[in-house]
């Protein structure tokens, strides 16, 4: 749906662009991960599982920054995840205000069998581009997340 905004042309064709990604973006993580509930996996759960599977183990601040949540959001996420025995905290050796969030055996088994699903379902999503076109979108997603990374980092 294009905008009603009134504003000059530059501001509608901005507005539209938007609204094409916002609604698509939407789209693409509800399809991508639609089959988390097959696991009683919440998106932002699956985030900490995928994150700590890659990443190795890392505190709660990392993980938030990580998988783009609040650090009050993700104590709630990990302490479901916790009683799954699904990870485990423990205190930092280094700085004991610190607590490094690590996958137990049971949440290396769970993301590796999760996985190989959630990567078809991306594989999916895509699909309807071809090679050239999903190039530009990452391309030009790149842009868009780094220039205003950037500019939120020159106004703290």
């Amino acid at each position: 749906m294009p905008t009603k905004y009134a504003g000059s042309a530059q501001e509608r064709a901005a507005l539209g662009a938007y609204i094409k990604l916002w609604r698509a973006a939407h789209m693409v993580e509800m399809e991508a991960n639609r089959h988390l509930a097959d696991f009683d996996l919440t998106t932002s759960q699956f985030g900490v599982l995928e994150a700590l599977h890659h990443l190795g183990p890392m505190s709660q601040r990392q993980l938030a920054s990580k998988i783009l949540r609040s650090s009050g959001n993700l104590t709630m996420v990990i302490d479901n995840l916790e009683k799954a025995e699904l990870v485990r905290r423990e205190r930092s050796e280094q700085d004991r205000r610190v607590m490094t969030v690590s996958l137990t055996g049971a949440g290396r088994a769970l993301i590796d069998r999760v996985l190989p699903a959630h990567v078809q379902g991306i594989v999916g999503v895509f699909s309807v581009l071809n090679d050239d076109e999903l190039a530009q979108l990452s391309a030009l997603s790149r842009k868009l997340g780094l220039a205003l990374s950037a500019a939120a980092a020159d106004s703290e």
